[in-house]
């Protein structure tokens, strides 16, 4: 759309429109909360990383369409801390902040604003309150926000009040199917 701001979406499975229902992600919930003078141009994937969404081109998609006065939400640490993946790993302070900051940079390089968005977290209860599965990959965005004064929507600590005010029960209506831990549902509560 070259006559209204597009917000794109770099980010995984928590932020692509997913195919099928229940399953939802917070990126195809998204164009809810904009009036039709904003495009939404959701760009993340299944399974993606930092490193493989720019080596998978992804990025080159997105930034070759990117204007000036446009924003691009990022979203990325569910796969990046998968260490059994060595071809998409990356430590949370060193590899993971650097391409962080290429993407901000690539961003400003066209005009457009960056806002880096903490992963959601998991629901995973230890007893009444959320066990940390995210490692340090929350902190290392947070931090990348502060060094690059970048705006930061702190997704991480969001859900995680989401899912302790709703409690270990009441909080599995908010997954897809109950049983999955990681992707919302489309259901209500």
């Amino acid at each position: 759309a070259d006559d209204i701001p597009t917000v794109f979406l770099a980010g995984d499975s928590t932020v692509t429109d997913q195919p099928r229902e229940p399953t939802t992600s917070w990126g195809q919930m998204l164009t809810a909360f904009f009036n039709p003078g904003v495009a939404i141009a959701n760009h993340a994937e299944s399974g993606e990383t930092l490193k493989s969404f720019i080596t998978g081109l992804r990025l080159d998609k997105i930034l070759s369409q990117m204007k000036k006065g446009d924003y691009l939400f990022i979203q990325f640490g569910h796969n990046d801390q998968k260490a059994n993946w060595p071809q998409t790993y990356v430590e949370p302070f060193t590899t993971h902040k650097a391409y962080l900051t290429v993407l901000v940079a690539e961003a400003r390089r066209r005009g457009a604003f960056p806002v880096l968005v903490t992963p959601m977290q998991r629901r995973n209860f230890d007893g009444l309150n959320i066990r940390n599965t995210l490692g340090d990959f929350p902190e290392s965005v947070r931090q990348t926000a502060k060094e690059e004064n970048v705006p930061l929507i702190d997704l991480t600590k969001m859900t995680i009040d989401f899912y302790v005010a709703l409690g270990p029960e009441k909080s599995r209506l908010a997954f897809s199917g109950g049983t999955d831990v990681t992707h919302h549902s489309i259901r209500r509560l």
